[in-house]
């Protein structure tokens, strides 16, 4: 009885404070929200592991960083883009150069075919104005006197081979390029190469000069007029002096025919000579007269032995040039 007596009291101690606190909690609620305790739900995600890709959606993209690269990547830029660049600009410009290579190969490549039948028509041009008309036309029907019509006759017959041998020398310089546009098809003469040719050329025009100078004075004896005199040598001052031009412009332009140039003029000029000494026979011309032209023939063929000599040294010079980058370029491959 006496549990039964306490329990009543016991209850009711302990049920004042739970309305007590029930009314704080109601009186609370009112002014602010209530805020209920969750525990803490930790969720797990399944991982997916996809080894294919569908065909639209592109593979990933992964950047293996250096130890360097680590270091400055993503650093003082602002798009992601400017901090994957190459790793030298050594690269970028090989790559660049080997693109423009590509382009410009192309359509060079497809117009290769139209050099090769100038090499026949360059030639055949030297052949048809130069010893055509020279060999096979016969002197009588067109010199016809020492007068002025046998003088322009002579020169119209040397403007046509110059006209051959424009065309020949252009024909020439096209062939002469190279293949691939973006190397350079320059080539300057040394030095010493265009004093000694100037000093030729000087020489050969100084001679018949200073002969016309002597028999205006009287120093030479018998006297030759000047028309004889022009239609011997006048067509040899007025052809030595287009050669001259004609060097001149492609040592200016750089030409890799600057070679070539002299060469094929004094063969020419060889030839005009020969005919100069046939036209002192029929013209009686003096013996010292006769004796000038030989020792001009005789001139230049040494002039011209000189520059095939030069041809050929400049053969095995670019033959040596290309064994020595040959083999710096197989050393450059080794290291």
């Amino acid at each position: 009885m006496a549990s039964l007596a306490q329990s009543p009291s016991t209850s009711s101690i302990t049920k004042i404070p739970q309305v007590h606190s029930k009314s704080q909690l109601f009186l609370k609620a009112s002014k602010v929200p209530c805020v209920l305790p969750f525990r803490h739900i930790h969720l797990r995600r399944p991982s997916v592991l996809c080894t294919k890709f569908p065909q639209w959606e592109p593979s990933p993209v992964t950047y293996a960083l250096t130890e360097k690269a680590g270091e400055n990547f993503l650093e003082k830029s602002s798009e992601l883009f400017e901090t994957l660049r190459p790793e030298s600009k050594d690269e970028a410009s090989v790559t660049k150069a080997k693109d423009l290579t590509d382009t410009t190969n192309q359509p060079v490549a497809e117009f290769q075919f139209l050099k090769w039948p100038l090499w026949l028509l360059g030639p055949s041009l030297l052949l048809g104005t130069g010893m055509v008309p020279t060999l096979w036309l016969p002197i009588s029907t067109i010199f016809i006197g020492p007068n002025v019509v046998s003088l322009l006759s002579l020169i119209g017959l040397d403007c046509i081979f110059n006209l051959g041998c424009t065309l020949f020398l252009l024909m020439a310089d096209y062939c002469a390029k190279s293949k691939n546009v973006t190397q350079a098809s320059k080539s300057k003469p040394p030095l010493s190469y265009q004093f000694w040719n100037l000093v030729a050329t000087l020489t050969g025009l100084a001679i018949p000069l200073m002969i016309l100078f002597g028999s205006h004075k009287g120093y030479l004896q018998p006297q030759l007029p000047f028309i004889p005199y022009a239609v011997l040598l006048g067509p040899y001052i007025l052809l030595l002096a287009v050669q001259m031009l004609t060097e001149m412009l492609t040592w200016n332009w750089e030409s890799p025919i600057w070679l070539v140039t002299p060469v094929v003029y004094e063969a020419y000029r060889v030839l005009q000579l020969m005919r100069g000494l046939k036209l002192g026979v029929e013209l009686g011309a003096p013996a010292w007269m006769m004796h000038t032209i030989r020792g001009l023939v005789c001139w230049w063929v040494l002039i011209l032995g000189v520059q095939l000599m030069r041809v050929a040294w400049f053969a095995g010079f670019t033959a040596r040039a290309r064994r020595q980058q040959s083999y710096a370029d197989a050393d450059a491959m080794e290291q």
